[in-house]
């Protein structure tokens, strides 16, 4: 009689099963980064998953993570905006700019046209009024320097800066000279750590108490 081995058990079988991974979080293609090819249609059909990116020249972008200060200026300025700006103008946070086919931005706070519709996740360029960035450890240089000339260069009207500990914000407007590599840019017009008063975008008179956390 010829003995036979009896099958693998229900456990063994199992055990034997490769186990499926989940992938892992979402990260831009290392070859297209290279070849600085992203654009904006890309940047709108990113995976659920992906982080808080930017895109610059072609390139992906992710942004830090903001931290609680941060984000309490950013919350009490949109708030300010919301319930001062007039109508015909709307307060929103975080929201895309698109300056080139292969740049957008995400301004902390920025004013637009009411009319922009509500599920926009990009505006144009011409439907920013003011664009503002408050600056962070990690992001000083690109706060202070690469996004106000990329805003200028797009032709937005107003810029504002808010630096941190203490609060202290500086408002420019687009000057009509410009730099001497002849590219647009902002001429500061106010600047305090106690009291910003202007008459555009909109008649101003912010203490900036209202905005410190």
């Amino acid at each position: 009689m010829r003995l036979t081995r009896p099958g693998p058990s229900y456990a063994e079988r199992v055990s034997a099963e490769p186990i499926a991974t989940p992938p892992g979080p979402w990260c831009p293609d290392p070859i297209r980064q290279q070849r600085a090819d992203y654009t904006l249609e890309d940047l709108l059909n990113l995976p659920d998953d992906a982080p808080r990116v930017e895109l610059v020249d072609g390139v992906i972008q992710v942004t830090p993570s903001p931290t609680l200060g941060h984000q309490d200026i950013s919350f009490l300025l949109r708030l300010w905006l919301h319930t001062h700006a007039p109508r015909h103008l709307r307060a929103t946070q975080d929201v895309g700019v698109e300056l080139a086919r292969n740049t957008s931005r995400r301004p902390d706070v920025l004013l637009c046209r009411a009319e922009v519709t509500s599920n926009a996740s990009e505006v144009a360029p011409h439907d920013v009024i003011l664009a503002v960035e408050i600056v962070s450890p990690g992001t000083r240089r690109v706060d202070r320097f690469a996004k106000p000339a990329e805003y200028a260069a797009a032709g937005i009207p107003f810029f504002w800066r808010i630096e941190q500990d203490p609060v202290h914000l500086y408002a420019y407007r687009l000057s009509e000279r410009l730099s001497p590599s002849g590219e647009r840019q902002y001429e500061l017009v106010a600047d305090s750590a106690d009291l910003i008063e202007l008459p555009q975008p909109f008649d101003i008179k912010l203490s900036i108490a209202e905005i410190t956390p």
